[in-house]
């Protein structure tokens, strides 16, 4: 006997499990307007409490997946890889991933985010290249992706629609940190673009979503498990987040340093981190049997010109001006510059990159709500990094601003911390999860 949607509601609060059939039913009856938001919202803060298990996840995942449209990618030749990272501050690596992996011969289809609170967006990042387009159909997605290799759009009405509207519920009623709820929402997104595999950033640290690294695994190691499920191939990578990513935080200076990293430059993390995630992508796309082959393989294209090439492409592609590649002047920061100072001899303990981030919106270059517009040219350069010796003195940040703002200088300079002895190092890569 069907149960009503009540009887559901309380046997997920009295720690049930539903059927597949059950989460798919609820999901569909959401959408058709006889699951009311109030409703909704009373599943998702049982499920808040009570959890899921890996098949209640995969049901969910497969019926928010279902709600829309599914790309068939099927025309474009070859193993369809993503990326997804869960956020940070100056986490620019998929400007520079996409094409560089692309230009190995794996097609990388990307549905990407905007920032909200701290952490960046790869579409805002994107939307500061001259014309740049993020809001093609799915169907010139994927015209892009089998002509180019690569194609970068936010989410659109046809793409899990069931996703959209149940995360503007989460946000508002304090269920977004639930595991499960954050598996489907990612995974559900993901494989509408029409991918094979995915490969997984998940951060861990201050600036990141799980502060934590026992946190982090379990998310990741769900993802994994819940993506295996749904007959996709998916390795996560646990990441450092306690600092800034790169040098630059900021929308249009973001975009400079990842197009420095395809044109064979950028500062060593993110290079590092870059090659990382691309390596595992190139091996789940059949183009290297090892970690040290693909690396090889990124390294050529680099060097070629060939990811430099493959990212005008994709720029062009998706109306914005290609030339900035060859020339990131013709990205624009804001003209007021002022610089950071270390309070005293000795090095660099942490730097705190929530901190950093915080300090990233309070200018501008984030949004603290979903209306809010962000303003490319505002940005922060994070010169000194933990581990870094300097004097009293010596500039650690500069900030790009359109008028002198104190406040913003003083809350970025509390960001540093100083000691007499260098932290120890921390690796970059803390872990890797896989099917």
């Amino acid at each position: 006997m069907k149960r009503s949607t009540v009887e559901l509601i309380s046997a997920k609060r009295d720690g049930g499990a539903l059927a597949p059939d059950e989460i798919q039913a609820f999901i569909s009856d959401y959408l058709a307007g006889r699951v009311a938001d109030y409703q909704m919202t009373a599943w998702l803060m049982a499920v808040f409490f009570r959890g899921m298990t890996d098949e209640e996840t995969v049901a969910l995942t497969h019926a928010m997946l279902h709600s829309g449209r599914v790309l068939d990618l099927s025309a474009v030749p070859g193993v369809k890889v993503d990326k997804h990272s869960t956020g940070g501050v100056g986490d620019k690596v998929s400007i520079c991933l996409a094409p560089l992996v692309a230009a190995c011969g794996v097609p990388v289809p990307m549905v990407s985010g905007r920032g909200l609170g701290h952490t960046g967006g790869t579409l805002d990042k994107l939307e500061a290249i001259p014309g740049f387009r993020t809001d093609l159909s799915t169907d010139d997605f994927a015209r892009i992706v089998g002509d180019v290799g690569t194609c970068m759009i936010g989410q659109t009405k046809d793409i899990a629609p069931a996703d959209k509207r149940i995360y503007a519920l989460r946000d508002v009623t304090a269920t977004v940190e639930c595991v499960p709820l954050i598996v489907a929402s990612i995974l559900s997104k993901k494989l509408a673009e029409g991918i094979d595999a995915l490969v997984l950033d998940v951060k861990v640290g201050r600036g990141a979503f799980m502060k934590d690294e026992a946190s982090a695994r379990t998310l990741a190691t769900a993802l994994v498990r819940v993506g295996a499920g749904a007959g996709k191939a998916v390795t996560a990578l646990l990441t450092d987040m306690s600092a800034p990513l790169g040098v630059a935080v900021g929308n249009a200076i973001e975009t400079r340093e990842a197009i420095d990293v395809v044109c064979g430059r950028g500062p060593a993390d993110l290079v590092e981190l870059t090659l990382a995630l691309g390596a595992e992508m190139l091996v789940l796309g059949k183009k290297a049997a090892s970690e040290p082959e693909a690396r090889r393989i990124l390294q050529q294209a680099i060097d070629r010109g060939d990811a430099a090439r493959t990212l005008e492409r994709m720029i062009e592609a998706q109306h914005g001006d290609p030339r900035v590649v060859a020339d990131t002047s013709r990205l624009v920061i804001a003209p007021h510059r002022s610089e950071i100072t270390s309070t005293r001899s000795g090095f660099v303990t942490s730097v705190d990159a929530l901190e950093i981030g915080r300090a990233a919106v309070g200018m501008g270059a984030g949004r603290a709500r979903a209306e809010d517009m962000v303003d490319p040219a505002v940005s922060i350069e994070v010169i000194a990094k933990p581990g870094d010796r300097v004097e009293a003195g010596q500039v650690v940040a500069r900030v790009h601003l359109h008028e002198a703002r104190p406040e913003i200088n003083a809350r970025i300079a509390a960001a540093f911390a100083y000691g007499d002895e260098a932290p120890a190092p921390r690796s970059l890569v803390l872990g890797r999860i896989a099917t």
